[in-house]
């Protein structure tokens, strides 16, 4: 195919190198990056000219909308706009909206799996839109990722993005929790590890993402909490979820405790530019203070 990609970061460039390495005709946009081994264009409009899927990796809503109301005016006919970013599920609806009244498909496709997931093609995509449309795009998903599940019309995709993260967020914060406890309680963390990762603590904070550095499988903890999916961006999934929570109207007091943390560690003490795991040390250099506090 002859791909579009727009945001060339530390996702965006490796998403697209893989597929420009498996043989997709891959031209690429960004404001700033310029990784090697792509063809760059000089505007997104211009990248976006002829292709057949346009995919974008951006930060935000704002932008997202921005970058479409480029891009989907250069699109031909028929092509499909592929978003990956994680935004708004609003954002993300409004942008299909615009596409399909432009002649065109859309996918909202927010990924799981940080850096290295990019890196290695093993990405899992959460994707909304109509089914010719993921059926189109399934291919590069493929070669992305190692899954990709169609989670319903447009919208699904982020909102299946928001819920995993708030799920994602909580979690690690438990994880991180239970270790600090375990050391002031004078238990070894492999023998804490041990026991959580084969009982009902299991979690992929847990099994797959330990917090706890030298023990188990290797994490951004043995790398001195060097991001692989950095705490502000959990702290924005942690925002997205509680925005829609209250749009929606649903109750998800664990979600809004976790994103009140996440904001007071990346604002306010030393979490910005580090791996959201690290709230492990964050947690062992504290001590409880007033009951009921948990530490706040």
């Amino acid at each position: 195919m002859k791909i579009a990609f727009i945001g060339l970061g530390n996702m965006g460039a490796p998403m697209a190198l893989n597929l420009a390495r498996a043989g997709h005709e891959v031209t690429g946009f960004d404001t700033a990056a310029r990784p090697e081994g792509l063809d760059l264009a000089d505007s997104a409009a211009a990248a976006a000219t002829d292709a057949d899927v346009v995919i974008t990796m951006l930060p935000n809503g704002a932008i997202l909308r921005a970058v479409a109301d480029q891009v989907i005016p250069a699109m031909k006919p028929g092509a499909v706009l592929c978003d990956c970013s994680t935004v708004d599920v609003d954002s993300a609806r409004a942008v299909a909206d615009q596409a399909r009244a432009a002649g065109l498909d859309a996918l909202d496709a927010p990924v799981s799996g940080g850096i290295g997931g990019a890196q290695a093609g093993t990405l899992t995509f959460m994707v909304g839109g109509s089914d010719d449309a993921f059926a189109t795009v399934t291919p590069l998903f493929d070669i992305m990722g190692q899954k990709a599940v169609h989670c319903g019309a447009s919208g699904a995709g982020q909102a299946a993005k928001i819920c995993n993260n708030m799920i994602l967020g909580v979690t690690m914060i438990a994880t991180c929790e239970a270790f600090a406890l375990a050391d002031k309680l004078g238990l070894d963390r492999q023998k804490m590890f041990d026991v959580v990762s084969t009982s009902s603590g299991y979690s992929w904070s847990m099994n797959a993402y330990c917090p706890a550095p030298g023990v188990g499988p290797k994490s951004p903890a043995d790398n001195g909490y060097k991001p692989g999916f950095a705490a502000e961006l959990m702290l924005k999934d942690l925002n997205l979820s509680q925005a829609a929570a209250q749009s929606a109207g649903a109750d998800t007091p664990m979600g809004a405790l976790a994103r009140q943390l996440y904001r007071q560690f990346v604002e306010d003490e030393d979490g910005r530019g580090r791996d959201f795991s690290a709230m492990l040390p964050r947690f062992a250099g504290k001590s409880r203070q007033t009951e009921g506090t948990g530490g706040f």
